[in-house]
């Protein structure tokens, strides 16, 4: 990526809507959250490359509660983070409902420099146990804790 340092400051300014402008045209993202959807890509890619673990394909864009699904119905919820938590869950309450919105809880953790580090996942159960409420906003997140990475299965 030489080109870059290349460029002025507006030049590369400039060249950051036309690099997401191609991210979507090769159907790489649907957003602009490239964390997001640098995680789910991720995801998608790494369970594909392990027989033990479920082709996942995903969801319509504005699914709430699950980003990718399996062939046999169930339900992933994916985040991405490069510091120690995740970003809140916006369609799942405060107050306990009864209902289980996603099946699996898959966080990707990012580097400094956004490259792939590790690759959790957690169950619905284990998802309840390890969440923490944002109090100033109401929802729930995932602080990545080394314990709590210990309930989940390390992928990558």
């Amino acid at each position: 990526m030489n080109f870059l340092q290349n460029l002025s400051d507006d030049e590369l300014i400039n060249f950051y809507p036309k690099f997401l402008k191609e991210l979507k045209k090769r159907e790489i993202i649907r957003t602009n959250n490239l964390v997001a959807e640098f995680a789910e890509r991720l995801v998608i890619l790494n369970y594909a490359k392990k027989p033990e673990l479920p082709n996942l394909t995903l969801t319509k864009q504005g699914t709430k509660n699950h980003d990718a699904i399996s062939k046999d119905g169930i339900k992933y919820e994916i985040k991405g983070t490069s510091g120690g938590s995740t970003s809140k869950f916006e369609s799942c309450p405060v107050e306990d409902d009864g209902i289980k919105h996603f099946d699996h809880l898959v966080i990707v953790i990012f580097n400094k420099d956004y490259e792939l580090k590790n690759i959790y996942e957690f169950t619905w159960d284990q998802f309840l146990k390890i969440r923490s409420l944002k109090t100033t906003e109401q929802k729930w997140h995932v602080a990545l804790t080394e314990e709590k990475k210990k309930l989940g299965i390390k992928i990558v």
